[in-house]
């Protein structure tokens, strides 16, 4: 039970109750997302359960539901759209209503969650053989980050500068490699996560305390990034994309700062230049789909990103370790059953 970054609480609670058209799944892994310590993001509906990146067991099904049995290991996605709305039609799924507003029941930091029939309709996902519940627990974060380079249609051979190399800086980096991209260039102030976006793909990885579009253009041999994904939540890093980028290239925000910060923009350049500046927030189950088949086929290896393996006994840990700035590690996942 989440009430602060230093205040996760054990507590117990009734084991929830599939109705019709829902299922009940034993979480086997639950991931710890960075959003998950945005203590002005998660307070507002303190005290919560969370937890959106899971994997689990269905070990229960509601009256009418015939796509899935009891036994069934599954990733399960939280948010999942309407399909019906004017936003889904033009194929913005994550501007949906309903992907806000759905969830399922308590939060993935718990022993069991009941999945509400409309995730059961469209957000649950079987594992294949071969693929760990730890590995499941990354179908939401790499769907997000396919849903990221997807939306900016990353072409091989391009150069593709990642600033802020945790999880999800580290799986933008894995993924521009698995899809071709020609030159990775990756910023951080953590030396240790500088050397993990090496190992997963980087060619250059330089301290984000530098000169850095100095440094971008040198590792790209002369020329600006086509790419510019922003994996970190301060301002900094979004004024060096925007003097990053090159003429035609792109600046995907796929981080977010605190409420009110307001980036300058260049007009004239941009103008002149022809540089779009893009966000991106969550995903579709297309992209889920699409992340679990680069799991299943070894084209992202996410199990070696994985740093901690705790108990829930340990969620406080967990969070602790997470809220840390410059802490020596990546990717934190729960393990409710051991």
């Amino acid at each position: 039970m989440y009430y602060r970054n230093s205040d996760v609480r054990i507590q117990k609670r009734p084991v929830p109750k599939p109705g019709p058209g829902e299922l009940l799944v034993k979480i086997r892994a639950s991931g710890i997302c960075g959003s998950d310590v945005l203590e002005w993001y998660r307070m507002r509906k303190a005290p919560v359960v969370l937890g959106h990146e899971v994997a689990g067991e269905v070990v229960a099904v509601g009256e009418g539901v015939t796509k899935y049995r009891p036994g069934l290991r599954v990733a399960v996605s939280h948010h999942v759209p309407c399909n019906t709305c004017h936003y889904c039609l033009a194929g913005y799924h994550t501007a949906c209503e309903t992907l806000h507003t759905t969830n399922f029941d308590p939060g993935g930091f718990a022993e069991y969650v009941r999945v509400p029939a409309l995730q059961a309709d469209r957000g649950v996902f079987p594992l294949p053989d071969g693929v760990t519940f730890e590995e499941g627990s990354f179908v939401e974060p790499l769907a997000c980050v396919v849903r990221g380079q997807r939306s900016v249609s990353l072409r091989p051979g391009q150069t593709v500068a990642v600033f802020g190399a945790g999880i999800s800086g580290i799986l933008h980096i894995a993924l521009a490699k698995a899809c071709g991209a020609g030159r990775i260039i990756a910023t951080d102030i953590s030396p240790f996560r500088l050397d993990l976006a090496r190992r997963f793909g980087a060619d250059a990885a330089f301290d984000a305390r530098q000169d850095v579009p100095r440094l971008v253009r040198e590792a790209g041999a002369g020329r600006a990034a086509d790419l510019v994904v922003v994996c970190a939540g301060a301002l900094e890093p979004f004024r060096q994309a925007l003097a990053s980028v090159d003429r035609g290239g792109t600046v995907l925000c796929f981080a977010t700062t605190d409420p009110g910060v307001e980036l300058p923009v260049p007009l004239n350049e941009f103008w002149r230049n022809d540089v779009t500046l893009k966000p991106s927030y969550g995903n579709s189950p297309y992209d889920a789909a699409t992340a679990l088949a680069l799991i299943a086929a070894r084209r992202v290896p996410v199990a070696e990103m994985i740093t901690h393996r705790l108990p829930l006994e340990e969620t406080p840990r967990g969070f602790a370790l997470m809220s840390t700035a410059g802490g020596e590690h990546l990717k934190i996942v729960i393990l409710p059953h051991g």
